[in-house]
Formats: structure tokens, C-alpha cells, sequence
């Protein structure tokens, strides 16, 4: 019984250790020097499944390409006017700050509430295809427990939810 209660206080040290280190920002990571688009593309996933891609398709030999491909944000229309929408999604996601802005491409670093851990996810408009390309990465760890992927979907849906209701006020 004493080993018990000595193992739970142990734990429960251990888990406001963590706690208090993501919360003075030690869990953040360092970003990664190499963001942006290079040739027309944006950094290739990650090694280690803690990362997607929407241009994991273009590194077929890559050993997470399966695990990474996601599918880019499809739109309709104006491609600036796209990357607006997107923006303002990006604007009232929490824990997201918007780092880079530019005509075709955005870097946002987007920290989970409590343990503050960073992830950079990137989006490159592509006007021909009319997608936007999308990359979101963890700094740390060597998985990611399907939080990227969870935040490019629920982007993703947010984005056509928007457009929907754009539309539907436009009929009005």
C-alpha cells in the first residue's frame, strides 16, 4: 500500500514537472530554419510520423509519405481572396499566430493550450490546381498523436463551413 501512494505522489510530481516546464515555454522547440517554399514546394514531412503534408505525394520515396499525405484545402474563385479566408480562420484559431504573410504562402506556429508544445504549419497557394498546400509539423517528439492531422481537417472543414456561408449570405 506504501508503494502505492509513493508511485501516485511520484506521478503526480512528475506530471506538474511537465506541466510547469510547458508552461515557462520549454516544450516549445526551436523552429526549424528551412521553412518556406523552395522550387515550388514546401519542406517534405517530417521522418518521424509527427507531420502532414499535402505534397507528400511529391516524395514518393520519403519512409512517412503514406503516414504524412494529407489532402490540400480546395477553393473556389478569387485565390486571393482564398488566402483572406484562410487568414481569418488562422486569426481566431487559438494558439495560432500568424508569423509570415505573404501573397502566396503563410507560416503560422500554433502551441497547444496547456503543455504550450509548438507545431509550424505552413500553406502555399497553388492558383492553377486552385488549392492551398498545407505542411503542419511538430518540433518535438518523434510522434504526434494525430494533432496535425486533427488541425488541417478541422482547418479544412472551418474553411468550407466559411466559404458555405459566404455563399449563402451572397444569395441573400
Amino acid at each position: 500500500m506504501k508503494i502505492l501512494g509513493v508511485s501516485a505522489l511520484l506521478a503526480l510530481v512528475a506530471a506538474l514537472f511537465v506541466f510547469l516546464a510547458g508552461q515557462m515555454g520549454l516544450l516549445s522547440g526551436t523552429p526549424p530554419q528551412d521553412l518556406g517554399v523552395h522550387k515550388g514546394r514546401l519542406k517534405p514531412p517530417a521522418l518521424t510520423p509527427n507531420s502532414v503534408s499535402s505534397q507528400a505525394a511529391l516524395y514518393p520515396d520519403h519512409p512517412q509519405r503514406a503516414y504524412a499525405d494529407v489532402r490540400p484545402i480546395a477553393y473556389t474563385g478569387d485565390p486571393r481572396q482564398a488566402m483572406t479566408r484562410l487568414i481569418a480562420l488562422l486569426e481566431k484559431t487559438p494558439g495560432c499566430v500568424l508569423v509570415t504573410r505573404e501573397p502566396a504562402y503563410l507560416y503560422t506556429q500554433c502551441s497547444t493550450r496547456r503543455l504550450k508544445f509548438t507545431d509550424d504549419v505552413e500553406f502555399l497557394l497553388d492558383p492553377a490546381a486552385s488549392v492551398i498546400h498545407v505542411r503542419s509539423a511538430s518540433r518535438l517528439g518523434s510522434g504526434d498523436m494525430g494533432f496535425n492531422r486533427s488541425r488541417v481537417e478541422d482547418l479544412r472543414a472551418r474553411f468550407v463551413l466559411r466559404v458555405a456561408a459566404s455563399a449563402a449570405k451572397q444569395d441573400q
